[in-house]
């Protein structure tokens, strides 16, 4: 069995290898670098905030950030969704102005996006709706049930927002062309106008429009980026005018420190995001960009830009599988007599013990990536004109059913299943819709 695991790991790495050195000299691996930093630091962040424990022999759902106040300074560095927006507007930009040059549609180069975001997440639906609706049949507590499956899917809304955002980028794309830094402080002032309506006004509901305006700003920036007008003496202004913006946000303003939800906090600096997450994304870009030549003569050694293609061919099977694999470990743990689960939360065997949770959390998630990396690489559909209509209609429904996992999670309190079939169904019909059916395919083409 090791040998065959070796191999496997030898084949990935080499496989790796022989991307990297074919790397075009002009590519800027410092994009793919943040991609793999951000995307590992919320898997790390993930696997230490959910701190479950034994109480009276039964499993209690801890939360790191509501037992320990102190760590909530921790998410200024771990909540980094900030700079995937920042790369993914530098990609989008790249990509759609090349798609621009060459005559290409609309229709072929989202339908390509949309593919390579939700096919990966398709597995992840079935396998939890199985799991849902087997350990309801087998008479599972349906609480219990409903917390597995709503822990494992957290992962989920984040591509609901960014498949909003990508579907934008010939407007968003278009309007930095004509006003450049003012389209950013535009989606700025929304932001500021809606935190305004809701925080002193009171507005019911209208604080999730945040959800456009705060990552459509940081998205901007990764325009800005792409078109080399935040170079590292300016991106450190940004840095620093964000780091101010952020300490009198939260010293002064209503914002609470952490910028994930706490349970009990009655406000939330990312469901919906606030101005004080969009201040902290600002700080977030203009620092990672001051450090973009240190970063990129890093990344010069082929051993570390190995490194990142192996990460980056494997980024999206990492992000939404890593909490299946903690919600494996805690059930392997439960079924042994709760082992481990009786050590408080923050105590200092508790965080002597991460090391060795951690090393149990990989383990698990290693599988599940040999297993479901490959709906990463698609299937060529994305190649393809799709009408418009049904790309809409399939964002929509797809991103409907993501925030509904996300929101209320796929697991029911009632009915025979268990599992709220019609949240599971959007998905999938979604998909179908935007990719089958009658299209024709495009010329295949190398765009990033």
């Amino acid at each position: 069995m090791a040998e065959v695991t070796g191999a496997v790991r030898k084949s990935l790495w080499t496989r790796a290898r022989d991307m990297a050195a074919q790397a075009p000299p002009e590519r800027n691996r410092y994009v793919d670098f943040l991609r793999a930093l951000s995307i590992l630091a919320v898997v790390v962040g993930h696997w230490l905030v959910a701190a479950p424990y034994m109480k009276n022999g039964a499993v209690e759902g801890g939360h790191l950030l509501g037992i320990l106040p102190w760590t909530q300074w921790l998410t200024w560095g771990f909540q980094v969704m900030p700079l995937f927006f920042l790369v993914g507007g530098f990609s989008n930009g790249m990509s759609w102005a090349a798609t621009l040059r060459k005559g290409g549609s609309y229709a072929g180069w989202y339908s390509g996006r949309l593919q390579r975001l939700i096919n990966p997440v398709l597995p992840l639906f079935l396998i939890w709706t199985l799991f849902a609706a087997f350990g309801t049949a087998m008479g599972v507590e349906r609480g219990v049930v409903a917390m597995a499956a709503q822990l494992a899917l957290i992962p989920v809304w984040f591509l609901s927002v960014y498949l909003m955002v990508a579907a934008l980028v010939p407007l968003t794309w278009k309007a930095w062309k004509r006003w450049g830094f003012a389209s950013f402080w535009a989606l700025v002032a929304g932001a500021i106008a809606i935190d305004v309506a809701a925080l002193r006004f009171g507005v019911a509901y209208v604080n999730f429009l945040n959800f456009a305006f705060v990552w459509l700003a940081i998205h901007q920036l990764g325009f800005a980026w792409s078109e080399g007008r935040l170079t590292p003496g300016r991106a450190l202004g940004w840095g620093a005018g964000g780091s101010v913006a952020l300490g009198l946000l939260v010293g002064l303003g209503p914002y609470p420190v952490a910028m994930i939800g706490v349970p009990g906090s009655a406000l939330s600096n990312s469901m919906p995001p606030t101005l004080a997450l969009l201040a902290l994304g600002i700080a977030q870009s203009g620092f990672a960009l001051a450090l973009e030549p240190a970063g990129r003569r890093m990344l010069d050694n082929l051993t570390r830009w190995t490194a990142v293609v192996l990460v980056n061919g494997m980024i999206m099977t990492i992000y939404l599988w890593h909490l299946t694999a903690f919600v494996f470990v805690m059930v392997a743990a439960w079924l042994l007599g709760g082992i481990g689960l009786d050590v408080a939360p923050g105590s200092a065997a508790w965080w002597l013990a991460r090391p060795v949770w951690f090393a149990l959390y990989i383990a698990a998630l290693l599988p599940l990536i040999l297993l479901f990396a490959r709906y990463e690489r698609g299937d060529g559909k994305g190649d393809m004109e799709t009408p418009h209509w049904r790309l809409i209609l399939g964002l929509v429904l797809i991103s409907a059913g993501l925030a509904a996992t996300a929101a209320i999670s796929i697991a029911s309190p009632a009915g025979v299943t268990g599992v709220r079939l019609w949240v599971v169904a959007l998905p999938f019909i979604g998909a179908a819709v935007a990719q089958f059916g009658p299209v024709h395919r495009l010329a295949r083409s190398s765009l990033p």
